[in-house]
């Protein structure tokens, strides 16, 4: 059955699926956008650091007051509404709450949440992606040892691409490549808050009549939220990454197949069976017509000649040889599709993309030279960005994941481009995520 007859089934019976939301930014307003739309679910909860804001963005995603007016969880539940409020804790452990999504964007913060939602018998879609690429193996392992499950969000591009790589294996075709599209020059690595709009090819007026967030738009313009997307990806799907970072070989749509192929076969890749991002600029600064700057993509093998006789007999677009074929979806819609995922885990309990291995990490790389003392601010920020590196290559040089560069003082100077190390910083070790952190790379090594 659907998932949405199923959903249908579920509001007709009166069972909806009871879900908690942590986080009502960007991304959660848009899922709380689709929530009316949405046989069959019931948001008991919403909390939030600051639930005017959260209420706010309900206003400005159309719900009604009266529908988010409830005055606790269980007045919620007695009345079909929602409640908004800053406690978290009260909403992971409310019995009748099934699901919980986790759409904070800050990843030592989304640890503690992911773990307390497993402890209370909880269902977890993870939209803070940035948690999933330090420590997603363990984190899933948390869930199986509970009995629940933990997902990566649809919508987002990681839950997208782990869709078409299990599309292309579930069919019986080889992944050489597959990822995500992406806005790239080399020097995009050092950009700040100051200066993405001017990159991004935004005015700063533009910029502050959109409310748009610099840091975080940052964050993807520097390199670091492609290389932590991609980071969930190779884990989730066992696929490898570069060995010194993604190479984001520009090309049109139409020549992904061309340029997704091994360097031995006159492609960009390193070899069969990776990750890559491929940019929607010419290496000049050139616009590429029909990019993939918004999409994902898959680049699949036809092994035998019968196979690449059917490419060529059903006009599927390959490299020149007809050896390899790209499928792909040119959009992705965020908040929007997140949906997907909650009625997959609640009633198929099947993540729509979970880490299985660790095979890749994100290390903070400093984007200019940085002197003792100075602290630093992460994704998006001032001082570093996030380099896509193989796990154990990660692990032999002793990388500082992005996830855990929040606001951490510097003991040694790093220079500009060099990946900063555990030991270049003082940093908080009481937390759970740095201990989730250090115990998976204990695991993982042996």
């Amino acid at each position: 059955m659907s998932l949405y007859a199923q959903l249908s089934r579920r509001q007709a019976k009166g069972q909806p699926i009871r879900i908690g939301l942590i986080g009502a930014g960007k991304f959660g307003a848009m899922y709380l956008s689709q929530v009316p739309r949405t046989p069959g679910v019931h948001l008991v909860g919403i909390a939030d650091l600051s639930p005017d804001n959260a209420r706010l963005n309900l206003s400005r995603v159309g719900w009604d007051a009266a529908r988010s007016a409830a005055t606790s969880l269980d007045d919620a539940l007695a009345r079909g509404t929602t409640h908004v409020g800053e406690d978290w804790r009260a909403l992971v452990r409310h019995p009748a709450i099934d699901l919980i999504v986790e759409c904070t964007g800050h990843p030592i913060a989304a640890v503690e949440h992911c773990l307390a939602a497993f402890a209370e018998g909880k269902h977890v879609v993870n939209v803070t992606v940035e948690a999933d690429a330090f420590c997603g193996p363990l984190l899933a392992r948390r869930a199986e040892e509970a009995g629940v499950v933990y997902s990566l969000a649809f919508g987002d591009q990681p839950a997208m691409i782990c869709d078409l790589v299990d599309w292309a294996r579930t069919c019986g075709f080889p992944v050489v490549a597959a990822g995500r599209g992406h806005k790239w020059l080399p020097h995009f690595c050092e950009s700040t808050p100051e200066t993405v709009w001017g990159y991004y090819g935004l005015s700063p007026e533009q910029a502050a009549r959109g409310g748009l967030n610099p840091k975080m738009f940052n964050s993807f313009l520097d390199g670091s939220k492609p290389s932590i997307e991609s980071t969930a990806v190779a884990n989730a799907t066992g696929l490898a990454v570069p060995s010194n970072g993604l190479q984001y070989p520009p090309a049109s749509i139409a020549d992904i197949p061309f340029v997704t192929r091994p360097i031995v076969e006159g492609g960009q890749l390193e070899r069969k069976g990776m990750v890559e991002v491929v940019s929607s600029l010419e290496k000049d600064g050139r616009v590429i017509p029909y990019d993939i700057r918004m999409g994902v993509w898959v680049t699949v093998e036809g092994e035998s000649e019968y196979i690449r006789n059917c490419f060529e007999e059903y006009n599927a677009h390959t490299d020149p040889s007809g050896r390899y074929f790209t499928l792909y979806k040119r959009w992705h819609l965020i908040g929007l599709e997140v949906g997907l995922s909650v009625a997959s885990v609640a009633l198929r309990r099947e993540a729509t993309g979970v880490a299985q291995c660790w095979q890749a990490d994100v290390v903070a790389t400093a984007k200019r030279d940085l002197a003792v003392g100075e602290r630093l601010d992460g994704e998006g920020g001032y001082t570093v960005w996030g380099k896509l590196l193989p796990a154990k290559k990660s692990v032999a040089i002793g990388g500082l994941p992005l996830g855990l560069a929040h606001d951490v003082k510097l003991v040694r100077p790093v220079a500009r481009g060099q990946c900063v190390s555990w030991d270049d910083v003082a940093i908080d070790t009481t937390t759970d995520a740095y201990r989730l952190r250090r115990e998976m790379e204990g695991l993982f090594e042996r």
